[in-house]
């Protein structure tokens, strides 16, 4: 039974709460909660909340009751300073120098001062639970002034207003259940103070109704400050909730700046770089510890005036130019770098520290290297190209292999010398059709072969062997092919297919261009110094690649020879980037000035088996 009244009166409080439902009733006494720890429900007897021992303001909305207490605490000691004086004047008026009243005002001082310096030092941690804060505050007030008043309920200083205070704070600091309690303990204590001296008073009538009508505002004023401070409790917790999700979205945001691929810039109207992204700094400068921090002047560098021009040509527009502009500039080391920027216009609400005027234009600049965007539109159109190529070469094999059987044919017939010669033309065409389809079906994406582990030096040992035999070159000390590989394997990720086709390309193009003397094309297998890579290495002592070729040594369709197709080399960074290697080319000052270097990760052997010994 008892039980189910307990949630009729919860009903029936939420029913008179209206507009409140969902808003929990919050106070300073009623949640003194440590920072880590869940809130309690809601209790309704008589062990509320507000007497749980706790130092520390509840996290949601402690400031602003925190300073609220303060103050009304430093009020406490001036009010009782005040009282002292005033009681000491009416005293000496009416030659009444020492009474209960100046004495109890006077206690009061020496308890509210002493409390005060307890809270301002935070001494007596033991005093600072919720228990002792309320009766050293609120239930002192309420002794103290209804002491007085009930001295001399008809004095003139009508000592029954200052009741109003610990009401008050009662509203704002505790619960509504403890707070209305302490308005109806005072309503009755001024009622019965009024009755004291009905009977001594000529106008008892009236001072029964003051105090009645006391009593009431009393009531209103601890519900009106109840419902105040639950709002601003509300409102604190709202705030504190807005500022943590804008702190994690500005942490969240920095994040993905500071890890951005493109430059970041943030550029004032007065040419002040106000932030920049590691990228940005790296893209400005040709090391990135020279480049200052933010804030910094755009015109702090003779190199960076191109660019500052153009921001502020931007400003003076009132807007960026619709695409994307390229710009050289001048690094510290004179040399040139082309950047490629976008831009876009936002406006900075400035703070109490910031020097700029509110709503000022904010000018961010993305920006990337020139070539690397130029490389991505490269990748983009050689993909697309692939494609199309793939396509094209699929529907060529099919008539070609129609052709080329029909050539057949033709050669098992008795023809003329002429004839013949124009049969061997066909054939080597349609074998170099043959070689081109099967090359561009090779490049094509889509055409994916699973890494596994191999053991690299003994299928470079076999690929070599077998290709020295193909081309009919003899293996040895005067051999024009050197191979140099380790004794003991090493593991790589790659296809052995793959490989195969990587380095016999590679072969091919070195004995081309290589003299005909004794080690002129040499082929090295070592590992590099951290373990993490093998490096595989093909190099010929042939005439330099010349400067202006290198940069194209591996675009598609890109050959030297009048019969090559283009696709080798393409089709072996193609090959090597399948499997998470590299392939580079490095000129040297030695004989072997043209290598070539396959780049290939590491990964420990399980086995060892079948390996080919030169």
């Amino acid at each position: 039974m008892w039980g189910s009244q307990q949630r009729k009166a919860r009903r029936a409080a939420a029913s008179r709460e209206g507009a409140n439902v969902g808003l929990p009733e919050e106070s300073w006494f009623s949640a003194l909660e440590g920072v880590g720890d869940l809130a309690p429900p809601v209790p309704t007897d008589a062990n509320v909340r507000w007497n749980a021992p706790n130092p520390v303001l509840r996290p949601l909305a402690g400031h602003a009751l925190r300073r609220i207490f303060g103050t009304y605490v430093a009020a406490r000691a001036a009010l009782g300073v005040a009282l002292v004086a005033a009681i000491a004047v009416m005293g000496a008026a009416t030659g009444h120098y020492l009474s209960l009243p100046l004495l109890l005002c006077g206690g009061y001082v020496v308890q509210a001062l002493f409390w005060w310096f307890t809270d301002q030092l935070r001494m007596f941690r033991a005093l600072q639970s919720a228990r002792w804060q309320w009766w050293m505050t609120i239930g002192i007030d309420l002794l103290v002034f209804g002491a007085i008043h009930w001295i001399d309920p008809t004095s003139s200083l009508n000592f029954a207003a200052l009741l109003v205070l610990p009401v008050l704070m009662a509203g704002i600091l505790t619960p509504r259940l403890p707070a209305l309690a302490t308005a109806a303990g005072v309503a009755l204590m001024l009622l019965a103070a009024a009755g004291r001296v009905a009977g001594s008073v000529p106008d008892s009538a009236a001072l029964m109704s003051q105090a009645g009508l006391s009593g009431i505002g009393l009531f209103v004023v601890a519900l009106l400050s109840g419902e105040l401070s639950m709002r601003l409790a509300h409102e604190e917790r709202t705030a504190r909730d807005s500022r943590e999700r804008a702190r994690q979205q500005a942490q969240l945001s920095r994040l993905v700046i500071e890890d951005m691929a493109d430059g970041v810039l943030v550029i004032d109207r007065q040419l002040r770089v106000r932030a920049a992204n590691p990228s940005a700094r790296r893209l400005l400068v040709a090391q990135a510890l020279r480049c200052p921090s933010p804030p910094f002047s755009l015109r702090l560098h003779p190199g960076w005036l191109v660019l500052a021009d153009a921001v502020e040509q931007a400003f003076a527009r009132g807007n960026w130019p619709s695409a994307s502009i390229d710009l050289n500039i001048q690094l510290e080391d004179a040399t040139r770098r082309a950047l490629h920027i976008r831009a876009r216009f936002t406006r900075s609400r400035s703070d109490g520290n910031d020097s700029a005027s509110a709503d000022e234009p904010l000018c961010v600049l993305f920006i990337e290297e020139l070539r690397a965007v130029q490389a991505r539109l490269r990748q983009e159109r050689l993909a697309a190209m692939g494609r199309i190529s793939a396509g094209v070469a699929h529907e060529i094999r099919n008539p070609l292999a129609a052709i080329s059987q029909a050539n057949a044919l033709l050669e098992e017939d008795e023809l003329r010398p002429d004839q013949r010669r124009l049969i061997r033309i066909m054939t080597d065409n349609i074998d170099r059709l043959r070689r081109i389809v099967d090359d561009v079906m090779e490049a094509a994406p889509g055409s994916l072969a699973p890494s596994r582990t191999l053991d690299a030096s003994a299928e470079i040992a076999s690929i070599c062997s077998e290709w020295a035999r193909t081309v009919g070159l003899v293996l040895g000390s005067a051999s024009r092919l050197q191979v140099l590989l380790p004794a003991a394997p090493v593991g790589v990720i790659f296809d052995s297919d793959h490989l195969r086709r990587v380095l016999v390309n590679l072969l091919d193009n070195a004995v081309r261009h290589a003299s005909p003397a004794s080690g002129g094309v040499r082929v090295a297998l070592e590992t590099s110094e951290d373990g993490a890579w093998a490096l595989l290495s093909v190099a010929s002592d042939g005439e330099p690649i010349a400067l202006e070729v290198e940069p194209y040594l591996f675009e598609p369709f890109h050959s030297t020879r009048s019969r090559g197709t283009g696709l080798g080399l393409y089709i072996c960074r193609e090959l090597c980037e399948r499997h998470g290697a590299r392939i580079d080319f490095r000129r040297h000052d030695e004989r072997h000035c043209n290598v070539f270097e396959v780049m290939m990760p590491r990964e420990s052997l399980t086995s060892a088996e079948g390996r080919l010994v030169l």
